[in-house]
């Protein structure tokens, strides 16, 4: 081998051993801590970054990202003298590598005992039930007290969430057991209003409805009366309008009579002074009184004749209904031809009122008697 040759090589050995050791890249949210002669000179930036070969060396790489650190649970006495197990979960970030590095050993480890310690202070002021219920109190007190020790470490605690707690088994048992009796008094206090609304909307239904049917029932009465007045007043002024024959109104009269003795619950009826007028006017249409047996000379009895339905009659000097026995048998046919004749003389009645009106309203014709 030429012996100008080996020196070359050597030199080109040393030159790019040379560039190695002066050359540093640095990944992105990656810092070099850099020390000289065992001592801390700069930290190096991402991308690349010239140091003295053999003089400079790098001490740490550090990681600025955010980074997430789970403890495990660590068992604290709350104020009640209870043993929870709880589990946090630490958001960090190195904001200076130089005091990471040099300011603590093991960051982590500091941060982790930190923790502890300020849970136990923290806890031990509560109780129980204001720990399961204060996991927000509980955080922001973590990260206060985090964020202000470890910021001389170049350490930056973004959030401290609590994981998990855990009472003892007993206690969950007992939670259990209330938390189940509470759900079963909801239940209860939801069914007894739903029975109580119920109720109430069934009483008003039922009340809407009496007072509708009362309404109904007024006003069924309300136009009953109104068509009953009607009907009255046109009866009334029919007759006063077409003159009716006195014969007309006695025999309505005499017709009225078997109406109050229909009803099942008389036990008495009563015949009104005015039934002997009634009958003579009815019989002195045929112009024939002396056939039935009454006396020219009697005079219409005024007082009121009541009779029991056993056929005796009441105190008070009315005469009895035996007394018609002694009616003659004339009388008695006189009676009969009546009720015969009776239907004759309402016809001649109507016919004599149809033919008046028709005289008085001129161009009416006639219309069937109703």
């Amino acid at each position: 081998m030429d012996p100008v040759v080996i020196p070359i090589l050597v030199a080109a050995i040393v030159v790019v051993f040379l560039v190695a050791a002066t050359v540093r890249i640095v990944p992105q949210a990656r810092r070099y801590n850099i020390e000289r002669f065992g001592r801390y000179r700069r930290t190096l930036q991402p991308g690349l970054n010239f140091v003295v070969p053999v003089a400079d060396r790098v001490n740490t790489k550090l990681d600025v990202r955010e980074q997430v650190y789970s403890s495990a649970p660590k068992p604290v006495i709350t104020e009640d003298n209870l043993v929870v197990n709880i589990d946090t979960v630490l958001y960090y970030q190195i904001t200076d590598p130089r005091a990471a590095a040099y300011e603590v050993a093991d960051y982590l480890h500091a941060i982790d005992q930190l923790t502890v310690t300020t849970l136990r202070n923290v806890i031990g002021s509560m109780d129980l039930e204001e720990t399961l219920t204060s996991r927000e109190e509980i955080n922001a007190r973590l990260r206060a007290v985090l964020d202000d020790a470890t910021g001389k470490w170049g350490i930056r605690v973004n959030r401290v969430e609590i994981k998990a707690i855990d009472p003892p088994a007993t206690i969950k048992e007992a939670m259990e057991k209330q938390m189940r009796a509470e759900r079963d008094k909801r239940a209860a206090i939801l069914h007894a209003e739903g029975e109580r609304q119920a109720k109430i909307l069934t009483a008003e239904g039922t009340k809407q409805k009496d007072i509708l049917e009362a309404q109904g029932t007024q006003q069924a009465m309300i136009l009953r009366a109104d068509g009953e007045a009607k009907a009255v007043e046109r009866v009334f002024q029919a007759v006063h309008r077409n003159n009716a024959d006195p014969k007309i109104l006695a025999y309505k009269y005499l017709e009225t009579l078997p109406h109050l003795a229909k009803s099942d619950n008389n036990t008495f009826w009563v015949i009104p002074g005015e039934l002997t007028e009634a009958v003579r006017a009815v019989t002195s249409a045929f112009g024939d009184r002396s056939t039935m047996g009454l006396p020219g000379s009697a005079q219409p009895d005024e007082a009121t004749t009541t009779t029991d339905a056993d056929g005796t009659s009441d105190e008070g000097g009315a005469p009895e209904l035996e007394a018609a026995s002694s009616l003659s048998l004339d009388a008695a046919a006189a009676a009969a031809e009546v009720a015969k004749q009776a239907d004759a003389v309402v016809s001649d009645a109507k016919a004599e009122a149809e033919a008046a009106r028709a005289s008085q309203v001129p161009g009416r014709g006639q219309t069937s008697g109703d």
